[in-house]
Formats: C-alpha cells, structure tokens, sequence
C-alpha cells in the first residue's frame, strides 16, 4: 500500500534471462505447473490444524486435499464473521487480467503481514483446462496447489453435479416412456444433459431412435457441467435440506396445452431430489487445500459467470469468514458479470457484506481495450492506455457508486509496463478516489502482493453503505433496465417478442420477484464482443428469458452466448501429457 495517497505506483523491473543467472534468477522461466511440482506442501491435516478444525471434521482425500464437515459449520455457528474481500477484474481480453492469482498472491500477503486470513475460490472445469487455459488456480508464485489435482478431477465434485444432472434427464425420459402420467410436453423439456467438457457436437441432439423400446425420439441437447443449475444450486444451498429443497424446485418442463393452460413439472413432481441429493451429498462440502505459501484456501464451485452466477460456493465463503479474519474471494470474469452476480445474487441470497473490493487491470489489457493489436502490446502507448481507460474507470465506478463499497485498483505487473503507463492508470483512478497498487505476485509471491494487503486492510476498516443494484420487487423488465443501465452504461434493455412473453409467463408463475443472472459475453460490457473499452448509448438485446427455480433466479440470455462451447483450433489438451512415473506436464 502507498502509506501516502500521493506517492507514485512504482515500476516493475524488466527482467532479461542470460547465461549466467542463477539458479534463483531461473525460477522465473519456469512454468505454473513446474513451480507448482516443485512446491513443499503441509500435510493437509497440518493445515487443518492451524485452524484449530478437529480431525473428526475432515474428509482426507489423499495427503493434501480434504473435505470439511457439515457439522463444522455447526461448531463454528456462534463465532463472529471475519471481513470479506472480493477480487474482480476489468473486462478479460486475450491480454489476460490475473483475478486468481491476484486473490491468492493477496492472500498470501496479508499472511506476511500475520494476518489470520483464508481464500475461497471457485474449482476450474474440465473443458477450459482441455480447451483454452488451465483453469483458476493461479499463477506463477501465486497458486493454490495440488495444481495438478485441482486442474483435473480434483474431489469428483463436477463429476457428482453431472451424474445428479442426468440422473434428473434420464428420469425425464423414463418417465414419458413408462407412460407420463403427469402430462410432459417432450417439445417443451427445458432441461439438457451436461458434460464437464466443451464440446460444440452435443449442443443439438436428437436422442431416442432406434424404436418404441429405446423411448420417444425428441430434440436434446447438452450444456457444460458448470452452466447446470445443479451447480448453482450446489454453490447456493445452505446444507444438505436447503440442496434437497432447491432440486426439488427444478422446473424441468411443462405439460402439454395452450401456453395458458401449461403447467410447470418439476423434479419434485418427478421425486428426483433425494436421489440427486444423495449424489451431492459429499460434493456439498467444501474442499481444503492451500496456497505455494500454505496459507489455506477453500476450493469449491462455481467456475462459469454466465448461467451459473461464477462464484464460489456459500458453503465455502461462510467458511472460511468462520476460520479466519479476512476471506479474500473472486467471482468470474469482470465487474459487470461475476461481481455483479456475487454483489447482486450471492450477497443477498446469503446474507453477505463485502468489506473491500479489489478490481484487477493490466496495463496491457487497458491497451488492448484502446485498439492496440495483441503483438503490438510490449510497446509504450500512452494515447491507446488513455483510450481503454474509461473500460478500468467504469468497472471502478460501479464498485464505489452504485454498490457503494471501498475498492483499490491492483495493477497486475508486467516487465513491458513503463512508469510513464502506470502514473497515467494511477491519475485516472485517482481521479475517482480511488488508489492504485502495484500487484507483483505472480513472479514474487506473497511478497509481491503486501503492498496490495496493507491497502486492502486498510479499506476494510472504512465504513459502507454496501446496495444492491436493484431492488427485486417490479418488473422482470424493470431489473433488466437497471443492470443494463446502471451497470453496464447502456439506454436501455431490448425484449425480443419471444421473451416478451417469457417475462409475461414467468410473473404470472409467480417468479418475478427473482434476481436476474444476466449471460452477456465477458469480453464487452455490451452484448457485442467486438466493442471494447466503455461504449454508451447501446441496447442490450435479451433473447430468452428462463427461470432457474432451484437456484432462486432468472437468466437472461443475450446476444449469442452459448451454455455448451467448442474446443479451439488448437486445444489445449494437445499439450498436455503424462510420463512413465504419472508426472503430468502441459498445464498452465
């Protein structure tokens, strides 16, 4: 932290590798799963210990990684919440951002400065770590580890949430075969399949040919284990009542009959939820693990900030606020998606009060936002910084102005930042009242990020008037108006006819008193990728208008977001391998 408001951001060095360097000067060629392996982990029971859990409430999944019990919380019931921070980002562009490893380098800071602190994030899906990246768990000297395990199948938890998901749509099926007692329209099933992988094939399916005995030939399709609604339901229930509750207010389709005449059928109709459930049970508690610096860390839920809100689990954020004096958190994507969601959905829904908040930029996504090419990012360019600035200024604004909450902006460092760019970010902001800090941990740890700690800390002794975006009574419409509005600095939200008519049957349901999970791509605050930095005066199209009854919300989709996406032209997976002795490499 800047002790004084008015000192300067300081320069990263520029960090060339030669012959000569040493072993110590090496370790910054060295890859996130390579840091990683070469990591001294506690024993995961010794991580438990220092925070004073009882060997009778861990779950040991091998030496390093544990589930917690469902009757800690029970213990820790009457024990007073610590601060919660919440880390967000600008808008993420192929020049990276550093949420995660900004939380955890964080994290690992206030540690050095002796603070009983703890992190909770989301658990990285199998389709991005084949796809595109490895997943949120940090990076370079801020990570949270096994990172192999982490990155792959970690606790079985998504593979829990996809079986529970299709035990529901095979029920679905059996049950219009067995003779559909209650009347399932198959054109109007609404609930899909899921894998815990991207794959473009399986968003349109026909399934059921081949004859009578194989069921009733109708349209599917599958979404990605983490756009479920179980996994929203997992991040959102309170225990294993509040999950069975939840699951059984699916609404998995509707009976045939004149839009008038429709009713909803849900996985209660169908009595799924204990057997679901049960497939969730262990899923449902949080995961132990701990950071390259062992400060702990809760790993838990809720990687995908479009259908499924993008947070970590309840369970693990209330947690952790039990065990430690500060939890520092993230939610997916940037300002406008995850931390609206965690502000506008989680917050109230759980009953939560962030203290701080941190938002992430780079000099060099800021850039990016002002029209400079992704080659050409290594140069000074003072006029583009300028441009993209407004993307970094909005997403500020946002935090302090309309959810009222104290935030610092962490400059994620890299070598090619000059002193020239990081003084423009830091008068900009400024300028907002709010301070800047230069965040080094991914190449120093916890040492990197105790500037940003103290900052932080600092913040979470100031009062707030922590609001909401918008308030949940009015229309369905109305809330539309105010996130687009408010928080994404458009005119106004567009009904296609056909969801119109959606936001008509879901009032006359009875759910128009439901938060709004907008999906809306990350890359824009728009609906349009394409536009960068803080356009004004757009519309934001809303195509489909569907209730996540179990998860207690509505999910606007617009533009053309997808819940099941594709593999790229050279996926990640292509890199990934394993040797003789089970060592894994490839992942980042």
């Amino acid at each position: 932290m800047r002790k004084n408001a008015e000192k300067s951001v300081l320069r990263p060095k520029k960090r060339v590798m030669q012959d000569g360097d040493t072993e110590k000067e090496r370790k910054f060629m060295l890859s996130d799963i390579e840091i990683a392996q070469r990591a001294e982990m506690y024993p995961i029971g010794k991580v438990a210990a220092e925070l004073s859990i009882e060997e009778e409430d861990i779950e040991y999944y091998g030496h390093y990684k544990a589930k917690l019990s469902e009757q800690l919380f029970k213990k820790l019931d009457s024990k007073p919440d610590g601060k919660l921070i919440l880390v967000t980002a600008i808008n993420p562009t192929p020049a990276g951002e550093g949420k995660t490893t900004t939380t955890v380098g964080l994290a690992d800071g206030m540690q050095k400065l002796g603070k009983n602190v703890m992190v909770a994030l989301r658990e990285p899906s199998l389709g991005p770590v084949f796809g595109v990246k490895g997943g949120a768990a940090g990076g370079g000297y801020a990570q949270v580890v096994p990172m192999e395990d982490i990155n792959l199948h970690f606790t079985g938890d998504f593979h829990a949430i996809g079986a529970a998901n299709n035990l529901l749509a095979a029920m679905i099926d059996n049950h219009i075969f067995q003779g559909n007692a209650l009347n399932i329209d198959p054109r109007k099933i609404t609930w899909k399949r899921c894998v815990d992988m991207n794959d473009r094939q399986l968003r349109n399916v026909v399934d059921g040919l081949g004859g009578k005995t194989n069921g009733m030939p109708r349209e599917d399709g599958y979404d990605i284990t983490v756009a479920s609604e179980i996994m929203a339901v997992l991040c959102l229930a309170r225990d294993i009542t509040d999950l069975k509750e939840r699951l059984s207010k699916i609404i998995i389709g509707y009976t045939y009959g004149k839009i008038a005449e429709q009713k909803p059928v849900t996985a209660g109709d169908l009595n799924a939820q204990g057997a679901m459930a049960a497939l969730l049970k262990d899923a449902l508690k949080p995961n132990l693990v701990q950071t390259l610096e062992k400060t702990p860390a809760i790993v838990h839920g809720g990687p995908f900030a479009n259908i499924a809100h993008g947070c970590n689990s309840v369970t693990a954020t209330k947690m952790c606020l039990k065990l430690a004096d500060y939890t520092i958190t993230e939610a997916g994507f940037g300002a406008d998606l995850g931390a609206e969601k965690f502000l506008d959905i989680k917050c109230r829904m759980a009953g939560l009060k962030p203290n701080a908040v941190v938002i992430v930029a780079t000099v060099r996504a800021l850039k990016y936002n002002g029209g400079v090419a992704k080659a050409d990012l290594n140069n000074e360019n003072l006029e583009a910084l300028e441009k993209g600035m407004p993307n970094l200024l909005k997403h500020v604004s946002n935090i302090t102005n309309v959810y009222k909450l104290p935030c610092v902006v962490a400059i994620n460092a890299f070598p090619t930042d000059t002193e020239a760019e990081l003084k423009l970010v830091e008068e900009k902001c400024k300028e907002l009242g709010v301070n800047v800090v230069l965040s080094e941990v991914w190449a120093k740890g916890g040492e990197g990020g105790v500037a940003l700690a103290e900052e932080v800390i600092r913040l979470c002794e100031q009062p707030n008037d922590f609001t909401y975006a918008y308030e949940l009574e009015g229309s369905i419409e109305d809330k539309l108006n105010e996130i687009v509005q408010k928080i994404y600095g458009g005119s106004r939200v567009v009904l296609t006819a056909n969801a119109k008519k959606q936001a008509k049957q879901l009032e006359d349901m009875g759910f128009g008193n439901c938060p709004i999970c907008m999906a809306k791509t990350q890359y824009s605050l728009t609906d349009d990728q394409t536009k960068l930095g803080a356009p004004k005066d757009f519309e934001i199209t809303v195509r489909n208008l569907k209730i996540s009854a179990g998860a207690g919300f509505i999910v606007a989709l617009t533009g053309d977001i997808m819940t099941m996406p594709g593999l790229p032209k050279v996926p990640a997976a292509e890199r990934i391998d394993v040797d003789e002795t089970g060592k894994i490499s490839g992942l980042f």
